[in-house]
């Protein structure tokens, strides 16, 4: 079964109508090879029908996210990006002079999950972080401009 038809059957599964609409946002979402905005999704859907607007599309990512078939990050320039649950737990440095994203090894994830679960007794949502510093070219622009 194709992936996105996963994500239907899911939602059905779980008593949730799957109009022609929300098919076409979960089909344009699941196909989309990277994470992807609201509006990006809508540009998408948008050249196959006029019938769906951006509020649809955003009450669908949020769905698939509360039911834990996508996970949601804000990124440092305010934009709010989707990836399928499929895409796995990942962690992004955004760099907050250039915007520049960098993916990080899941691994890291294991001993800060263990620590919070130990020290604080708090099982974290570790499925899409971001955080948000300075790259590596950009703490050198800050180094060679601050004053002698």
């Amino acid at each position: 079964m194709p992936h996105c038809h996963t994500y239907l059957q899911a939602l059905r599964d779980q008593g949730y109508r799957i109009t022609p609409q929300r098919e076409m946002i979960i089909e344009a979402f699941v196909h989309h090879p990277q994470h992807v905005t609201a509006e990006e999704i809508y540009a998408q859907v948008r050249e196959r029908t006029r019938a769906v607007n951006i509020a649809t599309v955003y009450r669908t990512l949020d769905l698939l996210v509360e039911k834990g078939l996508a996970n949601r990050a804000g990124l440092q320039d305010g934009r709010v990006v989707y990836a399928t649950a499929h895409h796995g737990p990942h962690l992004h440095l955004v760099c907050r002079s250039c915007g520049s994203v960098a993916n990080v090894d899941n691994n890291l994830f294991l001993s800060l999950d263990g620590k919070l679960r130990e020290l604080y007794h708090f099982a974290a949502d570790l499925g899409h972080v971001t955080i948000l510093g300075l790259c590596a070219d950009c703490q050198s622009k800050s180094l060679s401009v601050a004053p002698a």
